[in-house]
């Protein structure tokens, strides 16, 4: 029998110190928090294969589905425009490439798959919310469903496609659990399925036949109808918190109450975004007092112990997770998806972790940053005073030597090394969903495999499970080591250009910023 995919356990780490003031508990998880008020709204579609979750969204927005095709495990990000546009962003290059609207059009030979490809087309639908077509539930494994709930928990909509003659998984049921505990909106559609429409003389289709004694045609349940009753059954049975969620039969004819249903959702999701930040925040503007008594030596010194124990920290919890990483890439080498499979994997196993070392430095970044200004000018702190100290630290990172560096990618190549590529277009072709424009301090972390890997794991003759194996091992262990390296280099600038920020208010007596 072949196992499953190894669980991301939590390994008490017995060098773990105890949390200084300041340094923010951590998150281990993605996907679990509201949509900001800034991001873009999506709706999300997700769904195992065969369930014809392409010819839907071709059906939505009223255009074939070969249009909609990209290569396998890359997201597709269908969002409005004037004209119809297509792009595919590789990480490892800055520039997007044109991959073509036309669907008769043969794509270009990328070294390997986008992150994403973004088709722009003028439909009226996509000016309320983008579409956001993702890989099958059934390749997804454990980093591609942290992924995909991250992506849920922006975008704030979820569209789950399943067919008739379909079941849900348990991996399903456990994405969807996991999904249920976000405050997000949670459709589902059913498809008819590959069966096609039930004949009046298949025994299996549930009948309702006339009265004895009477006379008239036979009148035959739909199967669509009685399908999403089973579904919804099976769902509720595991997941109960799903109840409220509304489901709907994915014909063409019936697709116009879907398309009223997201739009509904989608003016509703603006009003609740619109007033969840108000214009102008408390302290956005006017002098901001210190506090007396504050010692600048003082303050700088409790500065570099709290930088220096949340960046230790998050070393831990990534060399931990890069841990789970490698014993979860073992075992699809060996039992799974072998050799040619291994960069698909790897890669999105990078691109979770990528995605947790970002939420972990912003979130210790605000930690850091609340509770050295809240000595520096008292607590609470309102939050356009938080906004003008986290600009002031963001505009003093360029004058470190290290801080144009932090716009940096890191990507694993053939030889199991890493190399760098700094630029903002190289993070953003990183994105599976794009987000908001970041109003964290510091930049995202990013790590991709290039195409190098692709090309020589696919290759016929590179077929040796113990040298992926080696290879896997001695890959990730470079990744640790440069991230580590990476999460130093940024609290280290962060430390230099707080202290610097704070240090001026309190020689002036008010911020600054």
């Amino acid at each position: 029998m072949t196992p499953g995919p190894l669980p991301s356990v939590d390994v008490p780490d017995p060098r773990r110190q105890a949390e200084p003031p300041g340094c923010a508990p951590l998150p281990t998880r993605l996907g679990v928090t509201a949509p900001g008020p800034d991001e873009p709204m999506a709706v999300v579609v997700a769904g195992p294969a065969g369930a014809n979750r392409r010819e839907l969204i071709a059906g939505l927005l009223g255009v074939e589905a070969a249009t909609l095709a990209v290569p396998p495990g890359s997201n597709l990000l269908v969002q409005h425009a004037a004209t119809a546009t297509r792009a595919a962003y590789v990480p490892g290059y800055r520039q997007p490439h044109a991959y073509g609207a036309d669907p008769l059009a043969a794509g270009p030979a990328l070294a390997r798959p986008p992150r994403r490809v973004e088709l722009s087309l003028p439909d009226p639908l996509l000016r309320h919310f983008a579409v956001v077509d993702t890989p099958d539930t059934g390749t997804l494994g454990v980093a591609g469903g942290r992924v995909l709930r991250d992506a849920v928990g922006r975008a704030g909509a979820l569209l789950f496609v399943i067919s008739a003659d379909q079941a849900f998984s348990a991996a399903e049921l456990h994405l969807l659990a996991e999904v249920a505990r976000t405050p997000v909106e949670v459709f589902f559609a059913v498809t008819p399925g590959v069966t096609g429409p039930a004949t009046p003389g298949d025994g299996a289709q549930a009948q309702d036949r006339a009265a004895p004694g009477r006379t008239g045609p036979t009148r035959r349940l739909d199967p669509v109808s009685v399908s999403i009753e089973a579904h919804r059954a099976a769902l509720l049975a595991a997941v109960p918190a799903l109840t409220p969620a509304r489901w709907f039969p994915a014909r063409r004819a019936e697709l116009p109450q879907l398309r009223r249903a997201l739009v509904g959702w989608a003016a509703d999701e603006v009003l609740r975004r619109g007033s969840a930040r108000p214009p102008v925040p408390a302290g956005a503007h006017g002098r901001v007092p210190v506090l007396a008594g504050v010692e600048p030596g003082e303050l700088a010194d409790r500065i570099d112990r709290q930088a220096r124990a949340c960046a230790r920290r998050i070393r831990q919890h990534l060399a931990l997770e890069l841990a789970n990483i490698h014993l979860r890439v073992v075992q699809e080498i060996v039992f799974g998806v072998g050799c040619a499979g291994l960069p698909q994997m790897l890669d999105r196993e990078l691109e979770a972790l990528s995605l947790l070392a970002t939420a972990q430095c912003d979130e210790a970044v605000r930690g850091l940053v609340d509770e050295a200004a809240a000595r520096v000018f008292g607590a609470p702190l309102a939050e356009g005073v938080r906004r003008r100290i986290t600009h002031a630290v963001r505009w003093g990172l360029a004058d470190h030597p290290d801080g144009p560096e932090l716009d940096r990618v890191l990507l694993v190549t053939s030889t199991a090394g890493v190399a760098g590529l700094t630029g903002a277009g190289a993070l953003d072709a990183l994105a599976g969903l794009p987000g908001a424009q970041r109003d964290e301090v510091l930049p995202p972390v990013g790590v991709a495999l290039n195409g190098g890997c692709w090309q020589h794991w696919r290759a016929p003759g590179n077929n040796d499970p113990n040298a992926a194996r080696s290879w896997a091992q001695r890959a990730l262990r470079e990744v640790e080591l440069e991230l580590s390296r990476e999460v130093s280099r940024r609290f280290e600038v962060i430390r230099l250009s707080l202290g610097a920020v704070l240090a001026d208010a309190v020689d002036h007596g008010i911020l600054l910023a």
